[in-house]
């Protein structure tokens, strides 16, 4: 349903997620945990289409999303849900 593929971002000369891949199923929940700066929330980022890939891929459903506006990502389904609900 949502597959990274070989994913790098960074802000400028700093690389935040370098080669990051990940295949989540329909009904599959997952974490990303790691220590504060390791990368969690520009890889989120990224995925929502606040941050701009520099390589690799985000498909949702087969559908090529990387780089969309954050609006057309969430038009395709993609958003994040408050905790607690």
């Amino acid at each position: 349903m949502l597959k990274i593929k070989n994913l790098q971002v960074k802000y400028g000369v700093i690389e935040a997620v370098r080669n990051i891949d990940i295949d989540i199923k329909k009904g599959e929940i997952i974490t990303i945990i790691g220590s504060n700066g390791a990368g969690k929330t520009s890889i989120m980022e990224t995925i929502l289409g606040v941050n701009q890939a520099v390589k690799g891929k985000v498909l949702f459903k087969d559908s090529d999303v990387t780089n969309l506006s954050s609006d057309r990502i969430v038009r395709k389904g993609i958003y994040l849900v408050p905790e607690g609900r």
